[in-house]
């Protein structure tokens, strides 16, 4: 009778993959700051490295003494247009090409020290995919906002092209914030210049022109913390090298707040412009504080300058602790200019807001979530106190208004946020892209609301 052959000794336990090392590079500005923090934190959970680049002086108070920074210095760059296609412009005139311009080097310098083994280029910080290109280092692309990932220049980010003209807000005296076609015109015009500034900065950085690619946009992962619903677009019809992972979200520094003025006895109402808005937003702050003086019933918490007057029973600071006021639940609604953190924030809390947007993205991000149910869109220069009462009293008291941010508030959270984008790039980084098609470099392609 054969001998039964013995079993095999069981195979020993793959050895663990080593930790891989993250360079960021994002602009030294709030709303690209916070969100990449975030997934950082989620990625250094995973077991491996990050470090930065940027100023000390911008990063240092929001990463913490032990965070690794490569300095790049720091310098003043020129002012924004407020509105239109002039906005677009001067963004990238004044901010992301000489701040481009002003970083490579640096930008360079860490890549070659700290020897990433992939970097996460923000989309208004393209010096971080023109080194890591040039290393051949792999890169993901981040996109904290729509206004690149979308393509709104080809779509809807002017008010005459917003998804459905009678959705902005129902209201009469509102004429845009933007509009018109001055600055060499809108749409494929816009788009066009801005492609010329792109292969610029490519050309400049001394990288071949045959291996051009779009440096907004990694041929193998675009990390967006936003959803198919609010850049537009069908869910099914989004790339693979697309990750919509919603709102970047983590436990962060925030300034003190007088928590024993809220009154309970109030819905509250949270109005704040931005930081980046200051500048502009005095006469519309002033507007909102008038029409907050006839909600007797109301309470604002306003993140405003000293000098501006608010109504009765009012709460106001310089800054306010946007993400805890929402995760207290202590705002039922929230007023302010559109910008994607903001509008993140309060969506996956379930709180409806009033867009008063100024600039970039944030027409088309009012006019979509206008469009869905969750937002009244009021005009920044023009709306009145009436105006703007009735739009807040519209948000809290109608709950059409809650129940819509609630269902898109729970679209974005099905991203998985920042310990989805952590798992999406560690996939990435070792395994990452090695040929992809160049038409794989290009913006999503929205569509109206409800194509």
């Amino acid at each position: 009778m054969p001998t039964a052959t013995p079993p095999l000794p069981p195979l020993p336990p793959l050895p663990p993959l080593p930790p891989l090392r993250l360079l960021i590079v994002v602009p030294p500005l709030a709303g690209h700051l916070l969100p990449a923090r975030a997934l950082a934190l989620a990625w250094a959970a995973r077991g491996h490295h990050v470090a930065w680049v940027g100023p000390e002086s911008a990063l240092r108070p929001l990463l913490g003494p032990d965070a690794v920074v490569h300095p790049t210095g720091a310098r003043v760059f020129r002012e924004q247009a407020v509105g239109g296609p002039a906005a677009v412009r001067s963004l990238w005139e004044g901010f992301v090409v000489p701040h481009t311009r002003f970083t490579l080097s640096a930008v360079r310098r860490a890549v070659e020290q700290w020897r990433p083994d992939v970097v996460l280029a923000d989309q208004h910080s393209p010096a971080g995919a023109l080194a890591a290109h040039g290393a051949g280092v792999p890169w993901a692309s981040f996109a904290p906002s729509s206004l690149e990932i979308g393509d709104p220049l080809d779509g809807d980010l002017w008010d005459d092209d917003l998804p459905d003209g009678g959705s902005r807000d129902g209201g009469g005296d509102d004429g845009g914030s933007g509009g018109g076609d001055g600055d060499g015109g809108v749409g494929g015009g816009l788009a066009a210049w801005r492609d010329g500034v792109l292969r610029g900065l490519w050309e400049r950085a001394g990288l071949p022109a045959a291996e051009y690619t779009d440096p907004r946009f990694s041929p193998g992962l675009v990390l967006a913390a936003s959803s198919a619903a609010l850049l537009g677009l069908d869910a099914a019809a989004v790339p693979d090298t697309y990750a919509l992972v919603g709102p970047l979200l983590a436990e962060r520094p925030e300034p003190p707040f007088p928590w024993e003025r809220l009154d309970p006895a109030r819905r509250r109402v949270l109005v704040t412009m931005g930081t980046l808005s200051a500048e502009v937003a005095g006469g519309f702050l002033g507007r909102t504080a008038a029409a907050l003086a006839g909600l007797p019933d109301v309470q604002a918490v306003v993140a405003a300058p000293g000098d501006v007057p608010l109504p009765p029973g009012a709460i106001g600071c310089a800054r306010v602790p946007v993400l805890e006021l929402l995760e207290r639940g202590a705002v039922d609604a929230v007023l302010c200019h559109g910008g994607m953190n903001t509008v993140g924030e309060s969506l996956v809390h379930g709180r409806p807001l009033v867009l008063a947007p100024i600039r970039h993205d944030q027409p088309v991000t009012a006019g979509r979530l206008a469009a869905l149910g969750a937002a009244v869109r009021v005009d920044f220069a023009t709306a009145g106190p009436e105006r703007l009462r009735a739009a807040l009293r519209a948000v809290l008291d109608d709950p059409a208004f809650r129940s819509a941010a609630e269902l898109l508030g729970r679209q974005l959270r099905a991203g998985g946020g920042a310990v989805a984008a952590a798992e999406r790039l560690e996939r990435f980084a070792r395994a990452p892209y090695r040929h992809r098609p160049a038409t794989w470099s290009r913006p999503l392609s929205g569509g109206p609301v409800g194509a």
